[in-house]
Order: structure tokens, then C-alpha cells, then sequence
């Protein structure tokens, strides 16, 4: 743990920094602004994250706690803890003010408009500490989803498969037997939904795990997301998660790593799929995304790969959508906050063509401008450039974290096949994207066990690995197009990442590079 909590610690110098006065300004100012300020917080709590600088038990921070009537939340071998306390205690513990607010939907929340500072009593022993802000805007990629009169009708499960090149796996028997795919969502799903599209497409029936409750909502996300693994992995075992409990109150970030070390501990060595968008990069600080970090790098060890929608607003994740309204700006462009972390596999969108057999023509970003809709993408706010990206010449970055890692097909006119309200219709976004990674992985798990590998867990660096040069093209680089912050080019880029996937030869190309790198 303590390796871990160093590399997290590394990057949290790259919060954006508040004005001279201390409030913080860009998006969080906007959603401040937009807000009602009811005045002085009345709640009986409020809390924030402290990124520690190692994982050892943080008594200088306790013990200043106590003194100012708050207290500390902290387990062993976690390089973070929560500090807590009513309004008024951590107002003049940190000098900054704590208000509620009424957000534009009804929501009230407590906030500071001020960035909190470590004392410097505690430098030593405390790296950073996150937003004061009991709120977090949150997005489910919205399911794009369109009638079959669209051009081609969509991607059929085989024709998804060819697409890809993962019908030489399905042909060798690798259908994702013996692995999971979980898929983490707001909404639910109706069985019969799932049971008219394995018989229409004539695969097994399937019954998906759910953990946490069936979320009320049916608004198609989960039923695209497990419809769209089914059809790629169709004997791999398939979870929903019902993670809306993250977005009730405060503590988003500590309960979404709640969520993935449960998750893991119930189904180690799954692959992950999110659709799910906690709050853009620029609304906060990288110390609130500690937790998550350290239960994902957590996961990552016992073999789990976790892929996330980069987001369905063209590069500009903090305009908001429904939480605040802004003529565009530069305060607009930004990443979705999860989905941009280094330990996760950010999964951008494009626009496909193929024959009538679904054997992959051709590729272009996804970017639809009178629609207001497209593939995310762009360079991190909060997080440093990983070791397995320093050798990309992005035209922009300085050193900083680059998003998507991959990419796959999002576009609803060329989207996938799916039943919704026992409909055949066509389902798109970086939200289908996500679950076609997820599933093509559950293909590359039990290939690569089978030949004596291990499970592929965290991929980032293997993907970078393989795609500076191995024995077999693993992508398909896209050249064309673009979003709203970039446009795609040779190589990588800040719209499509690496590419799509030949999923036969990376799934070769990952078996070598476990013999050959470890």
C-alpha cells in the first residue's frame, strides 16, 4: 500500500489552484453562481478528504483535529482520511466559508466557495486536501439510442464481433467462460428485455447478479450496457451494481471506492464497465479522488480491468449539461473526473463502417456538432502523465495526464443492436463503447489464461507497451475527424486514443508481453 500511496500523492500538486483571494474559480465557481446561497450551513456535518503522504497513521492530523472540534476517519493502510465536523468547526478550522446551496434541480448542498489549505502544522503528513462540497453533479452517459430505419441498421452481435476481429476467438470456443463482467450503473433493467434479445440474436438466456437493488429507473444504459457484453461474451457471468447510493449526500468519492472494494471483494479478477460520470476534473481537487485511486490500484492486484465512458459532450465535460448553464467557454473543456484517472482505461467514441457482414472498412471519430454530442477527450487538470504515456508527442499535454486510452464504435447511426422495452433499436454513446471493451476483455481474459497467462488486470501500460511495436497490429488507428478541443491524427491522439482494437492480435500481442515483460 505504501508504493501505491506514494505514486497518488505525486500528482496532487495539480488541483487548480484558487484566485488570490482564495475562492476557486471555473466550473465550481459557475455552479456556485447558478446556485441559491440560503447562507451559514445548517447541517450537522460536513466533510473532506485528506490525501496523507504515506499510509501510516496520521497522528498530527488527528490530534489537530481534536483541538478544532472535528474528528478523523482513517483505517489502516490507507493513504487518505475523511475530516469531519459541524459547519461552524471546520469554517474556522480551515478559515473558509461553508453555505448551503439550492442547486437548479432542488438539491440543497453545503459548499465553500474557498479552497481549503493544509496547515502547515501538518505538512508533513498531509499532501492535500479535496473540495468542501456536499454535492457532487453527476451524469449517466446518456444512451443515444435511434429506430432501426437508421443507415445499416446497426451492428448484430456477430457483425460487432467481426467488426473487432473477435470472431476468431468465438470460433476457437473463447466466449468469456469462467469470467465476470460487472457492469456499475444508476438504472436497472427488465429481464424480458434481456430474454427477447438473446432469443432474437440466438444466444444463451443470461440473468445478471444485482448488487445493491434493482435502481427503479429503466432509462436503457444498463440494458444497453448488459446486452452489448452479452453479445460479445455470451457465457461470461454478467453483475449490475446499482451505484446511485453515491450520489445520495456527500462523500461521492469515498463511497464510489466503497463500492469498487466490495465489489472486488464479492468478484475479484472481474472486468468493470462504467458509464457513469461523477462530477467533471475541474470541479475538484485530485486528494478527493484518492480513495477511489487506491481501491482501483487495490482491485487492479487481483486481476480486475476497469474501463469508463470518456463522455458524450465532445471534450467539454464541465459545460455541465442540466447542473448549470454558460455561454461556452474555456471553463467548459474538461474531462469526466473517474474516467480521466490514470488507473482507469478511459474509452473514447467513433463512427464505423462495414460491409453488410460487419467486416471493419473504416473508422472516424464521433463527433455530431448540430447534435451537441461527440467522443471525449483532452488532457487532464488534476493528474501528472504516466510513466506508461511519457513517450507520446500529444500536440498538447504539458506533461499531464492524456485522454481516451482506446476507443470503439459510440456513434448511434453505426451503433449496436440492442432490445429496449422489447424493441429492436440501435444504441450508441461512449457509454456503448465502454461495455464493448469490457466484453471483448472477458474474450482476452480466458484466451490469455487459457495459454498459461495471467489475468490481464491493469491495462493501461500493456496497451501503451504493445502499441509501440509488437509481432501483430493490435489497432486500427483513426486519422479522421475530431471533437471540440482536437482532432485525430497518426498515432495517438486526444480523440480516439490509440485506436479500436483487432482483438484477435492484441489478445496475442498481451499473451507475449506477459511472457516477455512480466
Amino acid at each position: 500500500m505504501l508504493t501505491a500511496a506514494v505514486l497518488l500523492v505525486a500528482d496532487l500538486h495539480r488541483s487548480p489552484a484558487p484566485t488570490a483571494d482564495g475562492a476557486i474559480s471555473g466550473p465550481y465557481a459557475s455552479l456556485l453562481a447558478s446556485s441559491v446561497d440560503l447562507g451559514p450551513a445548517r447541517t450537522d456535518h460536513v466533510q473532506l478528504t485528506a490525501a496523507l503522504r504515506d499510509d501510516s497513521r496520521p497522528d498530527l492530523l488527528m490530534g489537530w483535529a481534536v483541538q478544532q472540534g472535528l474528528s478523523v476517519r482513517w483505517r489502516p493502510g490507507d493513504s487518505w482520511a475523511i475530516v469531519e465536523g459541524a459547519p461552524g468547526a471546520v469554517s474556522g478550522a480551515f478559515d473558509v466559508d461553508v453555505h448551503d446551496y439550492r442547486g437548479k434541480r432542488g438539491q440543497v448542498f453545503y459548499a465553500s466557495p474557498q479552497q481549503p489549505s493544509v496547515p502547515q502544522s501538518l505538512n508533513v503528513e498531509v499532501a492535500g486536501l479535496g473540495r468542501i462540497l456536499g454535492y457532487t453533479p453527476h451524469r449517466e452517459s446518456k444512451t443515444w439510442m435511434l429506430p432501426l430505419e437508421v443507415p445499416d441498421q446497426g451492428l448484430s452481435p456477430s457483425a460487432l464481433l467481426r467488426t473487432y476481429n473477435a470472431m476468431p476467438l468465438h470460433d476457437k470456443g473463447y466466449k468469456g467462460k469462467g469470467t465476470t463482467v460487472v457492469v456499475f450503473a444508476f438504472d436497472g433493467f427488465d429481464q424480458a428485455d434481456l430474454d427477447t434479445f438473446a432469443t432474437s440474436f440466438t444466444l444463451p438466456k443470461f440473468t445478471p447478479d444485482v448488487v445493491g437493488g434493482m435502481p427503479p429507473a429503466r432509462r436503457g444504459e444498463a440494458t444497453m450496457d448488459l446486452e452489448a457484453i452479452h453479445a460479445i461474451a455470451p457465457d461470461a457471468k454478467k453483475v449490475l451494481v446499482n451505484a446511485r447510493s453515491t450520489v445520495e449526500g456527500d462523500g461521492s468519492y469515498e463511497k464510489i471506492a466503497k463500492l469498487m472494494e466490495d465489489t472486488e471483494r464479492t468478484y475479484p479478477g472481474a472486468v468493470w464497465s462504467f458509464s457513469i460520470g461523477w462530477g467533471c476534473d475541474k470541479l475538484i481537487t485530485a486528494a478527493d479522488l484518492v480513495p477511489v485511486r487506491a481501491a482501483l490500484s487495490a482491485a487492479h492486484r487481483s486481476g480486475t480491468t476497469a474501463y469508463d465512458a470518456s463522455g458524450d459532450l465532445a471534450g467539454l465535460d464541465c459545460k455541465g449539461g442540466d447542473e448549470w448553464s454558460a455561454p461556452p467557454s474555456d471553463n467548459d473543456v474538461g474531462l469526466d473526473a473517474v474516467a480521466s484517472m490514470p488507473e482507469m482505461t478511459d474509452v473514447g467514441g467513433t463512427t464505423v463502417s462495414t460491409d453488410d457482414k460487419g467486416d471493419w472498412l473504416a473508422e472516424q471519430s464521433w463527433f455530431d456538432p448540430p447534435l451537441s454530442q461527440g467522443t471525449g477527450g483532452g488532457v487532464s487538470a488534476l493528474f501528472e502523465r504516466p510513466d506508461w504515456q511519457q513517450h507520446l508527442t500529444a500536440p498538447k499535454g504539458d506533461g499531464k495526464r492524456l485522454t481516451p486510452d482506446i476507443a470503439a464504435v459510440a456513434d448511434p447511426f453505426t451503433g449496436v443492436q440492442i432490445v429496449f422495452n422489447q424493441q429492436i433499436i440501435v444504441g450508441g454513446g461512449t457509454s456503448l463503447a465502454a461495455p464493448i471493451w469490457a466484453g471483448l476483455t472477458a474474450l482476452m481474459n480466458q484466451y490469455v489464461v487459457d495459454k498459461g497467462g495471467s489475468l490481464i488486470g491493469n491495462i493501461n501500460p500493456v496497451l501503451y507497451t504493445i502499441a509501440q511495436g509488437t509481432p501483430l497490429p493490435a489497432f486500427r488507428d483513426v486519422v479522421l475527424g475530431g471533437n471540440a478541443v482536437a482532432n485525430a491524427a497518426p498515432g495517438y491522439d486526444l480523440v480516439t486514443g490509440l485506436g479500436t482494437p483487432n482483438v484477435e492480435n492484441l489478445a496475442q500481442n498481451i499473451l507475449v508481453t506477459q511472457k516477455v515483460v512480466g
